[in-house]
């Protein structure tokens, strides 16, 4: 099952993790559908799949990554200058890779679609590698690694009045890049760093955010 061979109305689902590291000062204002903290944008959004199906492909435990960047307000319509670059976890196998170049290139519907319409990046290159993810059960610290091209690490937020163990926490944010009705748990970034497909970056110190994501298609 090639990318070009899959069926575009093909049942599919996935739950699972999504986090982000970005270049805006905490909280990156992009979540609250406001222009990012310096007027542009760059930084790095992982997908670990935690439950995944697409007819009968099943994509558990998978992972999927993206840098992207942005001058303006994607929310608002008024952005310019949208590039990504995706990396696919090289363990799929070929109905897998078909599977997961359908989703996240929004030929398969669903969220991921309306995403894609809403930011229309111009893709600056896509391929298979290994996409290392991992995320602490109880989200004190969430990371991910394309060895040699991004690392991406972050730790819980934490303050002088955080209760012991509490997560900082922002419900039905009103820009949540995995859609409607999902929980974010704020981070700082440890760790920013990209060199690849032209993207090219180093911060550490500036905003994360973690989401689950639970998304079907075609509909």
């Amino acid at each position: 099952m090639a990318a070009d061979q899959v069926t575009t109305g093909t049942r599919w689902h996935l739950a699972g993790d999504w986090f982000d590291v970005c270049k805006c000062a905490i909280p990156c204002p992009c979540t609250f559908a406001q222009p990012p903290t310096y007027g542009d944008c760059q930084g790095v959004m992982v997908w670990h799949i935690r439950e995944g199906s697409f007819g009968d492909v099943r994509l558990d435990g998978l992972n999927v990554l993206m840098l992207g960047s942005f001058t303006g307000n994607p929310w608002a319509g008024t952005h310019t200058d949208p590039y990504a670059a995706i990396f696919f976890d090289e363990r799929a196998n070929e109905r897998q890779r078909g599977a997961l170049g359908a989703i996240f290139g929004g030929e398969a519907g669903g969220w991921p679609a309306e995403f894609g319409e809403m930011f229309h990046p111009e893709m600056r290159g896509m391929e298979f590698a290994p996409v290392h993810v991992e995320i602490d059960d109880d989200l004190a610290t969430w990371r991910a690694e394309v060895p040699g091209r991004v690392t991406a690490t972050a730790e819980a937020l934490t303050g002088p009045t955080t209760p012991d163990g509490a997560r900082v926490q922002v419900l039905n944010a009103p820009g949540a890049e995995v859609g409607p009705g999902q929980v974010a748990t704020w981070g700082r970034a440890t760790a920013d760093r990209a060199d690849a497909y032209g993207f090219s970056w180093e911060h550490s110190g500036k905003s994360s955010k973690h989401f689950p994501f639970d998304w079907s298609g075609p509909d």
